[in-house]
């Protein structure tokens, strides 16, 4: 692997740790109970978080032109997983700026790429994914919010600029995530069989996942 990317990709871990740790912590401690995650707590888990998907993400993509567009979408990722976590919802206030800006991030990436098929993709992802989660909350309102419906058009936007192999394995990731997760739940007795568990981060690490696996 070029030096010059293992230098990018520490470069980049420490910069998400700065940031997770103070104006997305920040962030996260607006939209919730400070009772319910303590500040300190809010600013070691957003520095972790987003120092090992910045890292993970500039290691494997190095300076590209989609580069800036992951970056914004695992920023975002750490707040709304730390918000999902503690408080079992999606802020609009998070979701919607998130959709935009990853949105017009792609625009550069898609202009270096020498053709405008990517974004007829991602626009094509988002709308899919959308519906998909849709039908999955009118199916199952209980384990399926309107949140999740939501986030599902930025993470559609997302994984479909990268085809649609990276659009299914996200998919699939989410709910494969998701049921570790609850797996781990019930053997730890922090959750029982009629309890819910959020289902945002895990369709957030099913992207990340589809992402640096198979996308390029």
């Amino acid at each position: 692997m070029p030096l010059a990317t293992v230098i990018t990709a520490v470069v980049a871990a420490i910069v998400g740790a700065a940031l997770g740790w103070w104006p997305l912590a920040a962030w996260t401690e607006q939209l919730i109970n400070g009772e319910r995650m303590p500040p300190r707590t809010a600013r070691i888990a957003g520095a972790v978080i987003t120092a090992v998907a910045f890292g993970a993400l500039a290691l494997r993509f190095g300076l590209s032109w989609i580069l800036p567009a992951l970056l914004a979408f695992a920023a975002a990722s750490t707040v709304l997983t730390l918000v999902d976590l503690t408080e079992k919802r999606l802020p609009n206030a998070v979701v919607f700026p998130t959709l935009g800006v990853v949105a017009l991030l792609l625009l550069p990436a898609t202009w270096a790429a020498g053709t405008w098929w990517p974004m007829l993709w991602a626009a094509s992802g988002a709308a899919a994914m959308f519906a998909v989660y849709f039908l999955l909350a009118l199916i199952s309102p209980s384990s399926m919010g309107m949140g999740d419906v939501k986030l599902a058009l930025v993470v559609g936007l997302l994984l479909g600029w990268f085809g649609l192999n990276t659009w299914l394995i996200g998919l699939l990731a989410a709910f494969v995530v998701g049921g570790i997760v609850a797996l781990i739940a019930l053997a730890l007795r922090r959750v029982t069989l009629r309890g819910s568990i959020p289902f945002g981060p895990s369709m957030l690490a099913g992207a990340l996942i589809a992402v640096l696996v198979v996308g390029s």
